[in-house]
């Protein structure tokens, strides 16, 4: 970290006054949001010197050919930490966590999801002019012993753990045959490999791209195999549709288009896809006993039911395995989510202090009345912690950076030994004279903390405002 800190100070003048480690979505990467005057910056450090070097790579070519990226502003010495340009908190993945969770996506989040489709094309076509695929890691090109491993990692993750009997001889052949199958119409266009809501920021309104240090030459279908049949959103078919037909339309500025053929073409990389990410589910459930993988499973298997209405006629034995998988009635209901649920509440202590719903008792009541209050002026009484003109209030005063310091001190250490000692339930409450300001911001930056830091389930209510919601 200190390393870290002086390649800010190597690159700003001045040392960073405040540091906040990110979210790194299982990555063995770490990311630190540093701060210092009025400049913010993402700091990287990474565990790869030639993973480090793609993204550097990447990211300075793809700027070169104008696509939103993050701008790489310095590189330790070493190369095993850089600095890039933040791009701010609006991350596309919680921008549309309201379709998500309901499985209905407003206009908004539609529009959202379709600019992204729409970049894509760019990405691969601009990004592939002049690129030298030897930066890439850890292969430089889509290939034949990538897609066998990740078929492999179905088989053996996923499919043996189920217990359905099958001959594996018959599914290998089937495999190579599909194997093949995807290897045509490679093309020399960049393969992102992870391109999800996730990995795309949404700044000044347009997306901005990240975490693509593990793209290479491939194929145009895998990108919108993944993003559009991802198992979690729970895309409604006229989404999809809508998503497929943007970037068919973006498409054109590059190719000519055959939809029938791109149909049938982005059909295998779907199947191939759903295997994957069901090997990935099995393996992070079954092998590494994290049951909340295991309750993605139904969302995988619904995609693969709607897939085989359409049988795929050249890989009869697969077929019929995958069939008799979307029948099984261990998957017919969603897996219990046994993750640690942490609930937060805001309140004002002039009508008591919320009761532990889980009966558990305990938890921790922070009093927020030290802090400056927004409330005493007549202003600030319209707006409540949820609210721009308040946040503002509060953290120009700066009060309420040092307290949630110490509170995010305390807490993480008791989720880290609740989750290891696997209890089930945890309650934090904010109270303050109002029960509208600062508990407010309180109860919601936590929350936010929280869910960037761990894997655990959220539910965040205000009582006073009458406001409930699941993170």
């Amino acid at each position: 970290m200190d390393k870290l800190n002086d390649l800010f100070e190597s690159y700003t003048g001045q040392k960073p006054t405040e540091t906040e480690e990110l979210n790194s979505s299982g990555s063995n990467r770490r990311y630190f949001r540093l701060k210092g005057g009025n400049i913010s910056i993402i700091g990287v450090v990474g565990t790869s010197l030639e993973e480090n070097n793609a993204f550097i790579s990447l990211s300075r070519h793809f700027r070169t050919r104008g696509i939103n990226v993050p701008e790489v502003l310095a590189v330790s010495d070493d190369g095993m930490r850089y600095l890039q340009e933040d791009l701010g908190e609006d991350q596309l993945y919680n921008l549309v966590s309201h379709g998500r969770e309901s499985g209905e996506y407003s206009p908004e989040e539609c529009r959202l999801l379709c600019s992204a489709m729409a970049m894509l094309p760019k990405v691969q076509f601009e990004g592939a002019k002049g690129l030298d695929w030897n930066v890439c890691y850890p292969e430089p090109a889509f290939n034949e012993r990538m897609i066998m491993f990740d078929l492999n990692y179905f088989k053996y993750c996923f499919l043996k753990a189920t217990g359905l009997e099958f001959n594996e001889v018959r599914l290998q052949e089937d495999f190579e045959r599909l194997r093949d199958d995807l290897m045509k119409d490679m093309g020399d266009t960049f393969m992102y490999r992870d391109f999800q809501a996730r990995n795309v920021m949404v700044k000044d309104g347009e997306p901005y791209l990240i975490d693509f240090q593990g793209g290479r030459r491939g194929p145009i279908y895998y990108d919108v195999a993944s993003f559009v049949w991802q198992a979690r959103s729970r895309y409604p078919e006229q989404l999809r549709k809508e998503m497929v037909r943007t970037y068919l339309e973006a498409l054109k500025e590059y190719v000519p288009v055959d939809e029938e053929h791109f149909h049938d073409r982005l059909r295998l990389f779907v199947l191939f896809r759903t295997l994957q990410v069901l090997g990935a589910y099995g393996f992070r459930g079954y092998f590494e006993k994290k049951p909340h993988f295991l309750a993605s499973v139904p969302y995988a298997l619904s995609n693969l039911r709607r897939l085989l209405q359409k049988p795929f006629e050249a890989y009869p034995y697969l077929n019929g395995i995958l069939t008799k998988l979307t029948t099984m009635s261990q998957f017919n209901n969603i897996v219990e989510d046994k993750r640690l649920e942490v609930s937060i509440f805001s309140f004002a202590y002039k009508k008591g202090i919320p009761v532990d719903r889980s009966g558990n008792g305990g938890g921790f009541v922070f009093d927020c009345r030290a802090v400056n209050n927004p409330g005493k002026f007549e202003y600030y009484r319209q707006f409540t912690g949820l609210d721009q003109e308040v946040i503002k209030f509060l953290e120009d005063d700066g009060g309420i950076t040092d307290f949630l310091g110490n509170v995010y001190a305390l807490v993480d250490n008791h989720v880290k030994c609740f989750m290891e000692r696997k209890f089930t339930h945890m309650q934090v409450c904010f109270g303050c004279t109002g029960g509208q300001h600062r508990s407010v911001y309180c109860a919601e930056h936590l929350a936010a903390h929280l869910s960037e830091k761990f894997d655990i389930k959220i539910t965040v209510t205000h009582r006073e405002l009458d406001i409930e919601k699941i993170l």
